[in-house]
Formats: structure tokens, C-alpha cells, sequence
């Protein structure tokens, strides 16, 4: 029996061991599982947290970049420039936050159509706004300083345009006039803008043939700038307001420079849009009784001066621009006219009336109408003019 319990002990001990090892092992393990969850749970807040701070990284991407920011920024875009690197193009220069966002929001949106050229951004636009410019186009030349663009406002003549010019840019006033009156160069415009021009350069005793035909806006300018590319500009102006206009202007059977020339008397003589309109119908119904039209400003271009009130000597000066003593529409336009003017000529106001006279009071603003020149007579008298 002591002989059997001897062999029986290594055995025991064996399965001792074993049991051990197992327990160890399980011990072991249990300790691994706690540390590879401990690992997972780290990386899923990690992971999280990186999610969170991925996703408001994103949507403040995608907000302006300065949204108090208003200055005007120079963008150049190369031709064959990709989405990617007009996007690094934009946070070099601080018009938009994050290249990357900008770029997966192109994509996301799937915008395309982007332009080459010469942009000006602000660092307050939004996204949406950015895109707009890019897939509308920018300019072929270099913007340059916002704060030299040439102004020019409603109702001012060549030669009021001519001041300006020397103002704003490092043309003189000479220089302007110069081309102005630039037969070759004129020649040149009309066979590019033949259905604006053509009327015009066949008038005849016309001071200026792009009188009315430089229209009301903002240019920019810059350095390097030609004197005729700036000029080009504000006649394609032009010719892009009148383009919807110009079936109405053959309705109407006027001829684009007669059209401009009504528009530039009614834009002095009206202020609200119901009198220029209703000053047109006045004028329409002169043209068609075979009087003058007898506007005070075009003996102020005949004279080449601006007066407060007229003499009888000035109203009789020989010029062909002098409406008090020619009929019709004389050589053409006394000044810029705004398109609200245009629109006046092809929507007359109120011609069953009669009206063959109008007087403005200068205290009130309020224009008067009479059929007869008695009756104008009297309403002058009232107002004390």
C-alpha cells in the first residue's frame, strides 16, 4: 500500500501543476481582457472625441472667414488651375478657413465650372458665395485698388466724365477728350457694338458720338491700365443694359442714339419714375405736333455751362443742340442716362392727355402738366416761377 500511494503522488502533483497553470493562465487572461477593453474603450473615446472636434473643425470651416471682415482681396486664379489648388490659393490669402474643407465641399456639392481670372473676395463671404464668383468668372486683367474705380453717375456729360477721368486715373482730361473725339477709335467700337453705335455714327453735328453711350456705373482701374480699355468697358456696359431693349426701341421707331437722347432730357427734367414717364408722353406728343421740345438742358450743352435760369439770348444761341429753337431729337444725347430713363422713353405715361407743357416747382419737386401754353402759363404764375 505505501508502495501504490507513492506512485499515486507524482500524478497528484502533476495534476497540481496542470490546475495551477490553468488557473495562472485564466488569471492572465482575465487581466489581458481587461486591458485590450480598457485599450478599446480608450480608442473609442478617442475616437469620439476626434470626431467631435473633426466635426466642428469642419462646420467652422465652412463658416466666412472673418465674418466682420469687408476688405476686398486680390485673387489671381491661373488658367488650368485645379479645385484643390484654387482652394489653397483662397487660405493663402485668407478669404476662406481650411483648403481641405473647401475642397470636399466643392466636391460634396459637386460644383465645377470654375474660371481663370483676376477675383476680388471679401473674408466675410460664405462658401456659397465664393463658388458663385468662381463659376462666374473674373477679370482677364489685374482688379487693382478698389479705392481708384471711376464713378460715373447718372446725367453727367462726356465732359464732366472727362473730370473724373483725370481724378481717378493717370489719364488727363485732355487725353480723354482726345479719344473721344478719336474718329479711327470710334470706328473700331461701332464695328464691335454695331447695333448700339450705328445710329450714332451716322448723326451728323454730333459734339461727341459716345455721349449717352458711357453708362452710370463703378470701373474699376488699375495700373497699367489703357485709357481705351477703360472706355471699352463702360460702352459694353451699355450695351449689355440695352440688350434687352432693343426689339422695343425698332418697336417704338426710334433709333437707338433718338432713344438715348429723350432718355438724357427726361433723366435732368424727372425725378420720380411716374413724372419721367409721364415728361416722356409730354415729349412724344411735342415730337408728334412738330414743336420743339424746348428743354432748358439742351441750351446748357449748346452753351457748354450749367445755369440756374435761362435768358432769351441763351435760349436763342445757334447751335443744332439748342431744342428751343429745332424740332426733333437734335444730333444726339446730352448726357449719361440711367436706365430707369431708357424705360421712362419706352413706357410713356398719360399721351391721351394731351400734355404739351410741364413745369417743375423748385421748392416741392412737384411737376405740373398743361395741354396749352396759357394753362402753363397760370401754373408758372401760382408757383411764383
Amino acid at each position: 500500500m505505501a508502495n501504490s500511494d507513492k506512485k499515486h503522488e507524482p500524478e497528484s502533483d502533476l495534476k497540481r501543476q496542470i490546475q495551477n497553470k490553468k488557473q495562472s493562465f485564466q488569471q492572465e487572461q482575465k487581466v489581458a481582457n481587461h486591458i485590450a477593453y480598457w485599450i478599446v474603450g480608450i480608442l473609442v473615446i478617442l475616437l469620439l472625441i476626434l470626431g467631435v472636434l473633426g466635426y466642428n473643425f469642419v462646420q467652422e470651416s465652412l463658416q466666412p472667414f472673418d465674418r466682420s471682415d469687408h476688405q476686398e482681396v486680390e485673387v489671381k486664379i491661373p488658367i488650368g488651375s485645379s479645385n484643390k489648388q484654387i482652394a489653397s490659393k483662397l487660405q493663402e490669402k485668407k478669404v476662406i478657413r481650411s483648403a481641405t474643407v473647401f475642397n470636399y465641399y466643392v466636391k460634396s456639392h459637386n460644383y465645377t465650372d470654375f474660371q481663370a481670372g483676376y477675383y476680388t473676395f471679401k473674408p466675410s463671404m460664405t462658401l456659397t458665395q465664393i463658388v458663385a464668383r468662381l463659376q462666374k468668372g473674373g477679370s482677364s486683367e489685374p482688379i487693382g485698388d478698389p479705392n481708384r474705380n471711376v464713378l460715373i453717375r447718372e446725367g453727367v456729360t462726356v465732359d464732366q466724365i472727362g473730370t473724373v477721368i483725370a481724378q481717378r486715373t493717370s489719364f488727363s482730361k485732355k487725353q480723354f477728350l482726345t479719344l473721344m473725339k478719336d474718329q479711327t477709335f470710334m470706328r473700331q467700337l461701332q464695328r464691335k457694338y454695331p447695333q448700339l453705335l450705328n445710329s450714332s455714327l451716322d448723326s451728323q453735328d454730333v459734339r461727341y458720338h459716345l455721349e449717352g453711350y458711357l453708362f452710370p456705373a463703378t470701373y474699376p482701374y488699375y495700373r497699367g491700365m489703357s485709357l481705351k480699355k477703360l472706355v471699352i468697358e463702360m460702352v459694353a456696359k451699355t450695351n449689355q443694359e440695352l440688350l434687352p431693349y432693343y426689339d422695343q426701341i425698332k418697336e417704338k421707331k426710334l433709333t437707338v442714339q433718338q432713344c438715348l437722347t429723350l432718355a438724357s432730357l427726361i433723366e435732368r427734367e424727372g425725378v420720380t419714375q411716374n413724372d419721367r414717364r409721364k415728361i416722356s408722353g409730354v415729349f412724344y406728343n411735342r415730337i408728334d405736333a412738330h414743336m420743339p421740345l424746348q428743354s432748358d438742358i439742351s441750351v446748357m450743352y449748346a452753351l457748354n455751362k450749367h445755369k440756374h435760369s435761362l435768358t432769351n439770348k441763351d435760349t436763342a444761341v445757334k447751335s443744332p443742340y439748342n431744342l428751343y429753337k429745332n424740332t426733333g431729337f437734335g444730333p444726339g444725347p446730352f448726357n449719361s442716362p440711367s436706365l430707369n430713363s431708357v424705360q421712362a422713353v419706352l413706357n410713356p405715361l398719360e399721351r391721351d392727355k394731351g400734355y404739351l407743357y410741364f413745369v417743375a416747382n423748385l421748392k416741392t419737386g412737384e411737376v405740373k402738366y398743361s395741354t396749352s401754353y396759357a394753362q402753363h402759363l397760370q401754373k408758372n404764375s401760382k408757383m411764383g416761377q
